[in-house]
């Protein structure tokens, strides 16, 4: 019995011995193969540092004239650049430029550079150029131009121009252009233009011109043109808009859509495929000789136009510019009547120097009587009421009927 206690007690200490060697076998390999030397690079140049760059060291602090890193987890700063090979979690700081070959999480300044190969968290500033190879997320600023490969989310502000290469939400400023190379979610302002590969969610503002290259959903002002490839629901307010298809607001001096709209358009010219642009000759008793360009949809129409002597003919030469605005209804068979409203601004050039005012504009109001000799062909006359006033006095100039006659040229 002792000698069966013994043997039990002796067979136990021994496999204790084996466990706690291979426990303490196993804790000295995880140790070595996961812990990594941890340490302070003081650096005047890439080999001449007192940490070198290996395969697993990192760095807590950094100071140096350029320095050359595997891992940065604290501060750096340098005075020319600094360099990790891997990611940077921290603070780096530099009078030229900073280059991650890993992810960034973090701030990061620099005076010329700031180069992330993955991604970025935290905020970038840098002076010139700002390049992320994958993500983007906070606040980017650079004097020139931020590159992001894949996706930007936050505030971001370049001086010239804004790349995203896939998606995009957030504010986005840029001096020239900002171009996401799929949609945006958010708010987007240039200079220049506005760029959307595919759909947009939120505001373009431009000096120049938006694109949306499929759907816009929102609001695109632009000092030039909007436009959306496909289809926008909301407004688009510039001087030229276009779309394909429309739901809401477009305000402009033209609008323009290829298929439907679904809303209100305001403008001197609103047209779509089916709009037919028409000649018109006519004179009358207020400008003798006019020519004008109407733009006829189904219903409504617009004209543009210009006129010449304003005043009598043995008076000095004087000139009109002109905008209506009307709706025309059949009347019966070929003839139609139509009425609309105008606005003219009259010129009276060197006539001033003969005691009539330099330039007036007028009001007026017109109903015509058209008849279609021709699907290429009509005639019309024209009776109205119209007023010239001042633009610096709150005074009449002159008030009466208006008389006009005239032809309709190109196809109905």
């Amino acid at each position: 019995m002792r000698r069966s206690f013994s043997s039990i007690i002796a067979l136990v200490t021994i496999a204790g011995t084996l466990s706690a060697q291979t426990t303490n076998n196993e804790s000295t390999k995880t140790s070595k193969k996961d812990k990594e030397p941890v340490g302070i690079n003081l650096s005047l140049w890439k080999n001449m540092a007192t940490q070198q760059t290996d395969t697993v060291g990192t760095t807590c602090f950094n100071l140096g004239l350029f320095s050359s890193m595997n891992r940065l987890s604290g501060v750096g700063i340098n005075l020319l650049g600094g360099v990790v090979y891997r990611d940077m979690n921290g603070a780096q700081i530099t009078g030229l430029a900073n280059l991650v070959g890993g992810s960034m999480r973090g701030v990061q300044i620099a005076g010329v550079s700031n180069v992330n190969g993955d991604n970025l968290s935290g905020v970038s500033l840098s002076g010139l150029v700002g390049i992320t190879g994958n993500h983007a997320q906070g606040v980017i600023f650079s004097g020139l131009t931020n590159i992001a490969g894949d996706n930007t989310t936050g505030v971001v502000i370049g001086g010239l121009l804004n790349i995203t290469g896939e998606n995009s939400s957030g504010v986005h400023l840029a001096g020239l252009a900002n171009i996401a190379g799929e949609d945006f979610n958010g708010i987007t302002t240039s200079g220049l233009l506005n760029i959307v590969g595919e759909n947009l969610r939120g505001v373009q503002i431009s000096g120049l011109g938006n694109i949306t290259g499929e759907t816009m959903h929102g609001l695109q002002i632009a000092g030039l043109g909007n436009v959306a490839g496909d289809t926008f629901t909301g407004a688009q307010l510039a001087p030229l808009n276009i779309t394909k298809n429309g739901k809401g607001l477009q305000i402009g001096l033209v609008n323009y859509y290829k298929n439907s709209f679904d809303g209100f358009q305001l403008g001197l010219v609103n047209a779509n495929p089916d709009t037919k642009v028409q000649l018109m000759l006519f004179g009358g008793n207020t400008t003798k000789l006019n020519v004008g360009a109407r733009f006829k949809n189904k219903l409504f129409y617009t004209i543009l136009g210009g006129g010449t002597h304003y005043l009598d003919f043995s008076d000095k030469f004087s000139a009109s510019l002109f905008y209506r605005a009307g709706l025309e209804l059949p009347l019966y068979k070929q003839l139609f009547i139509s009425g609309d409203l105008g606005f003219q601004h009259i010129e009276n050039f060197k006539n001033k120097d003969y005691g009539f005012p330099a330039r007036l504009y007028a009001l007026q109001a017109r109903v015509n009587l058209e008849y279609r000799l021709t699907d290429r062909f009509g005639v019309f006359v024209t009776g109205g009421y119209g007023g010239s006033r001042y633009y610096n006095k709150g005074v009449t100039y002159d008030k009466g009927v208006i008389l006009e006659g005239g032809v309709v040229l190109f196809k109905y």
